[in-house]
């Protein structure tokens, strides 16, 4: 409820403060007093107020008594539905990037009634204006700065006084960003002096100014760092700055006019956020660098912390600090865009796949791959095996899709498929899978429209798949495939996925081409910290993974061999050392893969005799343990005094130890491949 009657008191307080646009704001009332269906089109360069109009258009027409949908950047489509879809004159505000799409998108199912209002920088598409069906319905408004007495009526409601205006009005030009900017200037105490002469030029003059008086160097920090992330929330910040409470600096962020408020957080304005960015970029890289590597601290511990409800929507905004990358930032166009680009991803959702869904998404398959593929695809469905993920907005058919299968060392029945052979032929080769542990193999996935290129359902796969990796499926290997490995190659290798020749594959003529990461050797926290350095590194994949030393994957003889050369060394003073379990996955994921081999020494012996302790407790491996703890875990000195002190002949007292051992071997494996 709180954050409801917050959202009203915005509301009501940007209806206050709405300046001029009288015939802008007429010309809507009129439309809407004639009951028929419209689509207003409004468009206009950066910061010239379309987004302040077309929220006061949604407040107007929720006074005429209309219902109002918004499709806007933060909450996507919100807003009065009838139980058959939009009710009857229904005004839906689109307020996207990609307005002009998603409108066109809207007008097959909105009655003929609704008004449809959004905002766009460039004017309408030509079809719009030269086809003959859509005279008398579409309304194009190109808005301009505004007038002198508009411009003054808005700096006197922001406290600028009248002896001001004509400076103000001078120097603004009457674009309305600056004229809040310019409000907020005077307000802090700062004087502007200069003249530029175009809009970008003013916001970037004019938060320079701000940037000289801000109340303090924490305010400072806190408007630099609220420009690197794509949202901030009061615990971010408090990250960002270097405070235990940040509220007092998040309020303060919150009454800047160049702020915009969504349902995650709060963000600068596209144009404020690119000049605050640049700003700090030449002026202190490093510490531009180091607010983002601070970011993706806080991101990795959500994923440390195991708070599975954030952390699938935080990797949209781990993601965005990549979006400078040349490797990667092409790849993640939507989530690169800012909060405006996140909405067409926020309005999209993949849930398990239903049997309903399966004939459009091999239509899909089809489309794009051919009959072969959606055959061999189609065999998938119902497999133990297999995953399948549905893409698709609300309210319409699947947009897209994607196929996992879990593969391991056995050689189960399932359908004959090219991908799989080729993918279980590898995995049965050096490197490949131990016993226990299994491959995730992204088998298909793609994009209804799109296919295989950059788009938001493309990123929200990606994402999704990525989210997989790190807190759910948890796989020793991932491999990816693509039809155009050689486009995916740049941000294949960014990511630490390597090319895999040897798992590529041919079905219906067309080959794809496969990756892998081994998460065994960079497991998810590490992966994240390899990303969080490449992002600030001048060649990125010359950053190697951040490990002290390289992690062993071992197999299982080669485990057994360590179980017992770690026995021999653990009654002895520094007799661990060198030892190859000290570089398996289970000291490391109790010590930290960055520990030295002195803390990796204390973790190994913790573990073996932890480990012999289970033993110990189940009566059938009682034996066994007493044979191992007077020869290794409290040693009697030698074999024959340890038979002596159990009271056994020296073959049973071997067999003994020996079931020991192997008892102890099995345990400690089965840690391994859980680690």
């Amino acid at each position: 409820m709180a954050a409801r009657r917050l959202a009203d008191r915005f509301a009501e307080a940007r209806a206050r403060g709405f300046v001029g646009r009288r015939a802008e704001v007429e010309r809507f009332r009129r439309i809407l007093a004639e009951g028929q269906g419209a689509v207003v089109h409004v468009h206009g360069p950066a910061g010239i107020g379309k987004s302040t109009l077309l929220r006061q258009f949604g407040w107007l027409a929720a006074g005429a008594g209309r219902p109002v949908v918004r499709v806007d950047a933060e909450s996507g489509p919100t807003g009065e539905t009838g139980s058959g879809g939009l009710a009857p004159g229904t005004v839906v505000v689109v307020d996207l990037p990609a307005a002009v799409p998603a409108a066109e998108r809207l007008l097959a199912d909105v009655p003929d009634d609704a008004v449809l209002a959004l905002a766009d920088r460039e004017p309408p598409p030509l079809a719009w204006r030269t086809d003959p069906a859509w005279q008398g319905l579409l309304h194009v408004l190109a808005l301009a700065p505004l007038p002198p007495a508009d411009s003054a009526e808005l700096l006197a409601r922001r406290g600028v006084p009248e002896a001001e205006h004509s400076r103000v009005l001078e120097f603004t030009h009457g674009h309305p960003l600056a004229l809040a900017l310019m409000a907020d200037v005077h307000v802090h105490g700062a004087r502007h002096t200069g003249q530029p002469a175009q809009p970008p030029w003013v916001v970037s003059t004019l938060l320079a100014a701000l940037l000289e008086v801000v109340p303090s160097p924490l305010h400072r920090a806190a408007l630099e760092a609220y420009a690197q992330v794509l949202v901030t929330t009061e615990p971010l910040l408090a990250a960002l700055v270097g405070v235990p409470d940040a509220r007092e600096l998040f309020d303060w962020l919150c009454s800047l006019s160049v702020t915009e408020y969504g349902g995650r957080g709060i963000h600068p304005h596209d144009l404020a956020r690119s000049v605050l960015d640049a700003e700090l970029a030449w002026r202190h890289p490093a510490r531009r660098a180091e607010l983002r590597r601070r970011a993706g601290s806080y991101y990795q511990q959500l994923f440390a912390d195991g708070d599975r409800p954030r952390q699938r929507t935080v990797l949209a905004d781990f993601a965005y600090l990549h979006r400078d990358s040349p490797l990667v930032g092409p790849l993640l166009a939507p989530v690169s865009a800012g909060p405006a680009g996140t909405a067409r991803l926020d309005a999209l959702t993949v849930t398990p796949t239903r049997e309903a869904e399966l004939p459009d998404l091999l239509a899909m398959a089809e489309r794009h791959e051919g009959p072969e593929s959606a055959a061999v695809l189609g065999a998938w469905w119902a497999h133990p095996a297999a995953t399948w993920g549905t893409v698709a907005a609300a309210g319409e058919g699947p947009s897209g899709f994607y196929v996992l299968l879990a593969l391991d060392a056995a050689e189960p029945a399932g359908p004959a498929d090219p991908a799989v052979t080729a993918a279980r032929a590898w995995l049965r080769g050096p490197g490949g899978l131990r016993a226990g542990e299994r491959a995730l193999l992204v088998r298909c996935w793609l994009a209804g429209d799109a296919y295989q290129d950059v788009s938001p359902v493309q990123t929200l796969i990606t994402l999704r798949l990525t989210h997989h990796y790190l807190s759910g499926l948890r796989p020793a290997l991932t491999l990816l495939t693509f039809a155009d490995p050689a486009f995916w190659a740049a941000g294949c290798a960014y990511a630490d996925f390597e090319r895999l020749p040897a798992a590529d594959f041919t079905v219906g003529g067309r080959t794809y081409g496969a990756f892998v990461h081994d998460w065994r050797r960079t497991p998810p926290l590490a992966w994240l910290d390899l990303l969080g350095a490449r992002e600030s590194a001048a060649e990125p994949l010359a950053v190697a993974p951040p490990e002290a030393a390289p992690l062993r994957v071992l197999d299982r003889e080669e485990f057994g061999t360590g179980v017992r050369e770690a026995l021999r060394g653990l009654g002895r003073a520094g007799g661990l050392r060198g030892c190859v379990l000290l570089r398996s996955r289970s000291v490391a994921a109790r010590s930290g893969e960055q520990a030295g081999e002195e803390e990796r020494t204390a973790v190994l012996a913790a573990l073996l005799r932890e480990t012999a302790a289970r033993l110990e407790a189940a009566p059938h491996d009682r034996r066994g343990y007493r044979a191992l703890h007077h020869t290794y875990l409290r040693p009697a000195g030698t074999q024959q005094r340890a038979a002596d002190l159990l009271r056994l002949p020296m073959s049973t007292y071997r067999r003994h130890l020996a079931a020991g051992v192997d008892r102890l071997t099995e345990e400690l494996w089965r840690h391994e491949l859980e680690a």
